[in-house]
């Protein structure tokens, strides 16, 4: 089936000192100057961890202000601060029932999203492209397609084409709103860091199904194979090659024989053989990367 293409160094948010670690050999960052300073300030916050620096702990004093015989004065935090303190215990309490992290992982989580988020019109790094047109519009304050992409690239060692990138992006952003939030974004993680063989394999079937229609159809297949493999010198017609491959796939995953791929031929297929769970191209991190972004997460 269609080969992982090859990787090259990049950057990704692991702890362990102000640089940040490096990819497989031969991987090109595709970051702007932009994506590459947001990266760069969530690897320090992961480094940092909880400790707070002397300068910082001056300021603080200094903005509380003192009172007569050394003592410091408490400053009151303003009702807008509580409101937002109980929201975001509210939402960590939720996503713990939810999710398979805990307390912790989601604060830590919670404080990666904050580094990470764009805002309407806030363009950090180029402009991104789906089939050689703009992306859409982002409409909310979240994870824009730019930082997603970093993220799977930096971090997760996922190398993957443009077209999976997208679909992965879309299956995340579940509201089309050209952003991923909170709730979509540790749910999300949830599936790549300790997702069950179930919730993996509905993922990656979303990611394959193009349309969205439920099925994996052999004219899917075609576009998501010829994305994956690289020509050869001297081919005189690539695609022959890649309609033979994807006649294969077609007749190895559809089980009942109805000319198309559904979730149930897709799951009896990967079941008989685990190896069919990425026959279209990566679409979930590397076991290494799952462990090392997991261990960042611990106090």
């Amino acid at each position: 089936m269609a080969g992982r293409i090859s990787s090259s160094p990049s950057t990704a948010v692991y702890q362990g000192g102000d640089e940040i670690g490096v990819g497989a050999v031969g991987r090109t960052p595709i970051s702007g100057r932009g994506g590459a300073m947001v990266m760069r300030s969530v690897s320090i916050f992961l480094t940092n961890g909880r400790k707070v620096s002397i300068v910082s702990k001056r300021q603080q004093n200094i903005s509380a202000g003192t009172v007569s015989g050394g003592r410091r004065r408490k400053k009151m935090p303003d009702d807008g601060s509580i409101k937002s303190a109980a929201f975001n215990t509210k939402i960590i309490e939720t996503l713990r029932k939810k999710t398979k992290f805990s307390r912790g992982e989601l604060e830590a989580l919670w404080k990666i999203y904050r580094k990470l988020i764009t805002t309407p019109g806030q363009q950090v790094g180029p402009v991104t492209t789906i089939n050689g047109m703009p992306s859409p519009v982002q409409t909310i304050e979240g994870i824009d397609r730019t930082i997603f992409r970093e993220l799977l690239h930096n971090t997760f060692d996922i190398i993957t084409e443009d077209t999976l990138v997208e679909r992965m992006f879309c299956c995340w952003d579940k509201d089309n709103e050209s952003a991923i939030r909170l709730e979509p974004w540790i749910m999300g993680l949830d599936v790549f860091l300790r997702g069950s063989l179930r919730e993996r394999m509905e993922f990656c079937f979303r990611v394959y199904d193009l349309n969205g229609d439920g099925y994996i159809t052999k004219d899917e297949m075609f576009q998501l194979l010829k994305n994956c493999l690289i020509k050869q010198p001297g081919e005189e017609d690539p695609d022959e090659g890649v309609r033979d491959l994807s006649e294969l796939a077609l007749k190895k995953l559809d089980v009942d024989h109805d000319g198309k791929v559904s979730f149930e031929d897709y799951e009896l297929a990967i079941k008989e053989e685990p190896l069919l769970l990425e026959a279209f191209g990566q679409c979930l991190p590397t076991e290494e990367s799952s462990t090392a972004f997991l261990t960042t997460l611990q106090p």
